[in-house]
């Protein structure tokens, strides 16, 4: 029997109420083979006889037997008399049914074998067996006996239910409404109607008919709609995306919702609609089309949770009722009411019976769709299990709540797929928010807590996110769960680049710090805010980011802003004198200084980190007025006592630098505001210049000049002021260096004559950054130092040279600007001047590069780069033309001589980095990288040509990951400047690695073709755009591999090797030409490298079917045949399945060899759209008859759309969560899933 068929529910629970008051003669039965187990008693009023009729099916043989005159199958539907139970008349079609003997069976165990069978998939339905059979007639209403007019049959209602949850235009509860008073005139047409509602909301143009849902059971009404289920794509209404998809997606489930709680009084206890319905979604979910699966599962998903909603109320109804029966109860006799008791224990018996109904149906929906369906290879199938098992456990905790539900959750934090570890996550959040579940979730957290700390380095951010926060609560819900070596793996997260990571993170950090607080009285906010300071400073020193306290300020930021804000508390600490018990250590006033100045950027500039800076986001209104409020409040603040923290912490060079950065968050406005506050800025003036004169490190100077400069600036009025102690400043700086650079060049200059002179130069190099200081006229004594270091062999101190080089290169810069700017008014004098300077300038650089300090050679390649993209760029400019500087190819030489050198080094063989500590390392990338990309602008702005570009490309491979984005940057741009010139040089980088090869190195062979590919990728999708670069490529390799041939020198026709990595990019057209050009060229020479690059033409591949006699044996590719191309991609494929179509589409093919293939079979639209494959036919294929051709054609759409049929076992009985995977590590990586059981199988065996 079926298990759709609701009709056996429904006589059980009439007959319970009947019995015959004489001895019935039982029907003669109809003997049937394979029938789910069931026994349903029914009596039948016929005008002259009472029949006994009682339908037992057994998994064996039913015998048959005939007692009394009368034959059922004489009698016709109209002759039975209609037998009412409260929602049904049953009319038995005993023409379709013969019965057998009569068998005692209780109504009530008959329901729950019932319930238990249709949980059962209906792929377990007998084929064989008719639907007619098992379903019940529909009430009508009408007094013709149930007969409707054939046009009311017909009528088109199909559809306006799917359209109207698709549109959204109309409202949910009126399409329920008119869908229910359509059930409630037919039940047959409206449970079909719904039945077509949920294949068209599959996606399937398919519908049942009435002939269909009479007839024909669920697995062959599905394999109908599968076999008719012609879609082009792969796309379905659930899936869709944007606006149109989501509401679809949510009117569906308000849809169901809705449904549910229409009938929740009625229809959800008749055992017919739901029950129905129920059984259809689970043969749905069960298809092996993606869509109906989907969809199916999600229907049935909401349903199961609005029917547990249901249920949590008729629970906590009868939970009630049976504390007032209870109390009823216990009252005297006197006091009793016997009609109270009587009410109230008819009513709990009700609600029990309710209740009993609504467990029996979510009982089959989890058996028969959620156990299989949670393991799906979909990953959003999965979520959707997932994510609706959170309804169940929060609304339903008494029967939900418990280790054998809680244990799906745990499983799925495993998944491969992030947004089914999402759902598990955020599930379980629900459930930890609620105190009163604490005590349920007690096995569950011991048992994955580890687990859920694994996850806390989730590759996927936003599931860590929700994980630290799931933590979070955790730690304020269950006391001493989380240890303190557990939350400390929770700390370093607020460093995290992802900011909505570090958020939560940080306030995870807010909570642990306010515990260690304590509760504090309101008088005692003081010392909350000086104690939570400490501890923050405390735990930065200890954090082993030192370089990174703006992450910690912006992760803190949302929680603690307000303590991140106390600005007044802060400087009071640091202004409090070290004494006894008071003030702080030094590395607590680092630390507090550093997280204090994070603090006042993050408060005044509104904006995160640079790293976690997601897009340009436009600040609100409130978010503005906060930021102008808070940079007015750190102005005022800080404008008194800055000078006061200076004046205390000058001497400290961290210290210095980090408070130095204050002024340039203030509105300097407010210098000139009032009177009372321009003391405060001549303080702040001489405190800074006191700061240049006492040291020399660069970042404290530089620091120095940012502010100097800022409070110059001409818009404010107090600026003369500032300028005029610039100056005073600078006269000084200068009279200490020109005081001994006489003493200097001569050599007569002691040790503290040199340093002062050295650290004078340093300050002016550092101001020459940020103002005009030529009038200083600092090149010619500079130049001087530079020649007697470099020319005359003198011992120039690196101290001294540096600097010089600086001063330098900032002075012919600033001689540019004002020419750009006043050119006409400008000498030509002055014009050739400055053009002979640079000269100078270059020679005594590239002089320099060849010196054995790496300071000042480093320094002097920088200024070379930066001085020849501003004076060797030719311009339109008549007037700057005669300044502009063109590099001999000595210098070009020696720059590139550079490159090799000290950039494009591996680090194990550079020795002066072997013991440096990794901080020192990643500075000494950033400057290698700074170098690479200063000598990449010089090919980009045409200061140097192309050819160039070839000491650069060589290495794209081998320094992929140093520089890798730099010299993709430089192959672009040189692509826009000139494609063809580009392609040749990259052909040049080629040939000159090939010339370099020694003989059979076949490793290095093997790191061209490495970079060949690499290269051929860079050259984009659109062929037609590149078909003369590729073009002047190949032509290029060609006469470099037959160069020398004609004299018997074939050393260079292996270049052809490396060239066939760039044929799979040429058009058709092309690679005829580029055949007849190399067979041109070729003449009689005939080699295996030759036939090679012929074959690659052939085909425009680069995987060559035969082996290389230098390389590996090739890759196989998928085929492309005219028969197969001619055939469509299968819709909704994604397994087994559907390879084995792609195998039968190319079967028809005759065996055969890629040689056998010509370039005129193909089309190039084919190879621009496609890539081509050898493959060697197999003996299967040669057996294979064209006259199954046809055969095979036919089920080529139904194979499209299934998926391939995997093993869906048991799950297991979790005893104490002891499961395989207790072991499992965040190490393990979390693979694309692409098979639903590959990964979870070993969790669940």
């Amino acid at each position: 029997m079926c298990p759709l068929n609701p009709a056996h529910h429904t006589q059980s629970r009439f007959w319970a109420f009947w019995r015959p008051a004489t001895p019935l003669t039982p029907c003669q039965l109809v003997s049937g083979e394979n029938w789910v187990g069931l026994a349903a008693e029914a009596v039948v009023k016929v005008q002259e006889a009472h029949f006994l009729v009682v339908c037992e099916f057994s998994m064996g043989k039913v015998k048959s037997m005939e007692q009394g005159e009368s034959d059922p199958e004489s009698s016709s539907p109209e002759e039975l008399d209609d037998v009412s139970d409260i929602d049904f008349k049953l009319n038995l079609r005993v023409t379709k049914r013969k019965l057998d003997t009569a068998l005692e069976t209780s109504p009530k165990r008959l329901r729950q074998r019932t319930g238990i069978h249709s949980t059962a998939s209906s792929s377990t339905t007998e084929p064989g067996t008719s639907r007619a059979s098992l379903m019940p007639a529909a009430e009508t209403g009408k007094k013709d006996g149930g007969k409707r007019s054939e046009s009311e049959r017909n009528r088109p209602a199909v559809g306006h239910m799917y359209e109207a949850v698709r549109s959204g235009r109309s409202a949910i509860v009126t399409v329920v409404d008119d869908w229910l008073d359509d059930y409630k005139q037919d039940r047959e047409d409206g449970l079909r109607e719904l039945f077509n509602f949920v294949v068209q909301c599959c996606g399937c143009k398919g519908l049942v008919t009435r002939e269909m849902f009479a007839m024909m059971q669920n697995a062959d009404i599905i394999g109908h709609l599968t076999k008719e289920f012609n879609e082009d794509s792969g796309s379905y209404p659930v899936v869709a995306g944007g606006s149109v998809g989501r509401r679809f997606r949510e009117g569906l489930c308000e849809f169901v919702s809705l449904l549910v709680q229409r009938c929740q009084n009625s229809l959800l206890y008749d055992e017919f609609l739901f029950s129905a319905l129920v059984v259809f979604l689970t043969g749905l979910a069960d298809s092996q089309v993606r869509a109906f699966r989907h969809t199916s599962t999600l229907i049935a998903m909401r349903l199961m949770s609005a029917v547990v909603e249901v249920a949590a109320v008729v629970y906590a109804q009868r939970e009630l009722t049976q504390r007032r029966l209870q109390l009823e109860k216990s009252k005297s006799a006197q006091q009793r009411v016997p009609e109270r008791l009587e009410e109230l224990q008819s009513s709990c018996n009700e609600l029990l019976e309710h209740q009993e109904e609504l467990h029996s149906l979510t009982n089959t929906i989890f058996k028969g769709v959620f156990v299989h369906r949670y393991r799906d290879k979909v990953p959003e199938i999965r979520a959707v299990c997932m994510a609706e098992m959170r309804v169940w456990l929060k609304e339903y905790p008494a029967a939900f709540l418990n280790d054998g539900y809680l244990k799906y959750l745990g499983w799925m934090l495993h998944d491969k797929q992030a947004g089914v570890r999402m759902q598990s996550v955020l599930s379980l959040q629900k459930l930890y928010e609620e105190q009163d579940f604490i005590g349920r979730l007690e096995l569950f957290t011991s048992r994955f807590k580890e687990r859920l700390l694994n996850m806390l380095l989730d590759k996927d951010s936003d599931v860590a996110e929700e994980t630290v926060r799931l933590l979070l609560l955790i730690k304020q819900n269950m006391e001493d769960v989380l240890t303190d070596a557990e939350c400390s793996r929770v700390y370093p997260l607020v460093f995290a680049a992802h900011r909505g990571l570090a958020s939560v993170a940080g306030e995870f950090l807010y909570h642990v710090l306010c515990a260690e607080l304590g509760p504090l009285p309101e008088v005692g906010h003081e010392k909350r805010s000086v104690t939570f300071l400490n501890l923050l400073t405390s735990f930065f020193i200890q954090s082993k980011y030192h370089e990174h306290a703006a992450y910690l300020v912006d992760s803190l930021w949302a929680v603690a802003g307000t303590e991140l804000r106390d600005w007044e508390t802060m400087t009071s600490l640091l202004l409090q004198e070290r004494g006894e018990g008071q003030g702080l250590e030094d590395d607590e006033e680092a630390a507090l200084i550093e997280l204090m100045i994070c603090a006042v950027r993050q408060a005044a500039e509104a904006t995160p980190p640079t790293s976690r800076a997601v897009g340009k986001k436009n600040l609100g209104m409130k978010s503005r007025k906060l930021q102008v409020q808070d940079r007015r409040r750190i102005t005022h603040h800080f404008i008194p006592l800055l000078p006061q923290l200076l004046a205390k912490y000058s001497a400290d060079v961290e210290k210095v630098t980090c408070l130095l950065k204050v002024p340039l968050y203030f509105e300097l406005e407010a210098y000139g505001s009032t009177g009372r506050l321009e003391k405060y800025l001549e303080l702040l003036l001489s405190q800074v210049c006191e700061v240049v004169e006492k040291h020399h490190e660069e970042r404290v100077l530089e620091a120095c000049v940012q502010v100097l400069h800022a409070v110059s600036s001409d818009q404010y009025p107090f600026s003369a002021r500032a300028e005029r102690s610039v100056s005073q400043l600078l006269d000084i700086t200068l009279e200490k260096f020109t005081a001994h650079f006489s003493d200097i060049l001569q050599g007569a200059a002691d040790e503290d004559d040199v340093y002062s002179a050295a650290t004078s130069l340093k300050r002016l190099a550092v101001f020459s950054s940020s103002r005009d200081m030529t009038a200083l006229n600092l090149f010619e004594p500079c130049l001087s130092l530079l020649k007697a270091g470099v020319e005359f062999d003198r011992e120039i101190d690196e101290e001294l040279m540096v600097p010089a080089l600086k001063c330098a290169a900032f002075h012919l810069l600033w001689g540019k600007v004002k020419i750009s700017h006043t050119a006409a008014q400008t000498d030509k004098a002055e014009l050739k001047k400055l053009q002979k300077m640079v000269g100078s300038f270059c020679l005594v650089c590239q002089s320099c590069l060849s010196l054995d300090q790496s300071h000042i050679r480093d320094q002097a390649f920088e200024c070379l780069c930066d001085v020849l993209v501003v004076f060797g760029q030719q311009t339109e400019r008549a007037e700057l033309q005669s300044v502009s500087f063109s590099p001999d190819e000595t210098l070009k030489a020696e720059m590139a001589s550079f490159l090799l050198d000290y950039i494009f080094t591996d680090p194990e063989e550079n020795t002066e980095e072997e013991d440096e500590e990794e901080i020192m390392k990643l500075g000494a990338l950033r400057r290698r990288r700074n170098q690479l990309a200063g000598y990449c602008k010089l090919i980009i702005f045409g200061v140097f040509n192309f050819r160039a570009a070839t000491d650069i490309f060589k290495y794209y491979s081998k320094f992929y990951r140093d520089y890798g984005d730099i010299i993709k940057e430089t192959l672009s741009k040189s692509k826009i400047m000139s494609a063809v010139e580009s392609a040749r040089t990259v052909c040049l980088s080629l040939q000159q690695m090939f010339s370099s090869l020694r003989d059979e190195q076949n490793e290095e062979m093997k790191e061209i073709k490495d970079l060949a590919k690499r290269l051929a990728m860079s050259f984009g999708i659109n062929q037609q755009h590149i078909r003369k670069p590729l073009l002047a490529l190949h032509q290029d390799g060609i006469q470099f591999a037959l160069r020398g041939a004609d004299e018997g020198d074939h050393s260079n026709l292996r270049f052809l090797e490396i060239l066939c990595e760039f044929s799979f990019k040429l058009v058709r057209q092309d690679r005829t030409q580029l055949l007849s050009y190399l067979r041109r060229m070729c003449g009689s020479i005939s080699s295996s490298c030759v036939h090679m690059y012929e074959r690659s033409l052939h085909l425009g591949s680069r995987e060559m079917a035969a082996r290389s006699p230098y390389g590996s044996p090739a890759q196989k590719r998928r085929r492309v045949e005219g028969s197969a191309s001619r055939l469509g991609t299968p819709a909704l494929t994604s397994t087994v399945q559907s390879k084995r179509t792609a195998d039968v589409q190319r079967a028809p093919d005759s065996p055969g060899s890629f040689s056998e293939i010509n370039s005129e079979q193909l089309s190039g639209d084919d190879f621009m759209e496609r890539p081509v494959q050898r493959k060697t036919l197999t003996h299967r294929r040669e057996q294979y008859s064209p006259s199954e051709h046809s055969d095979m054609q036919s089920q080529l759409n139904m194979l499209s759309l299934i998926e391939e049929d995997f093993e869906e076992e048991e799950e297991p009985v979790m005893e104490g969560y002891d499961d395989e995977d207790s072991d499992f590590e965040v190490d393990v990586s979390l693979p694309s899933t692409r098979h639903s059981t590959s990964f979870l199988e070993d969790l669940f065996e």
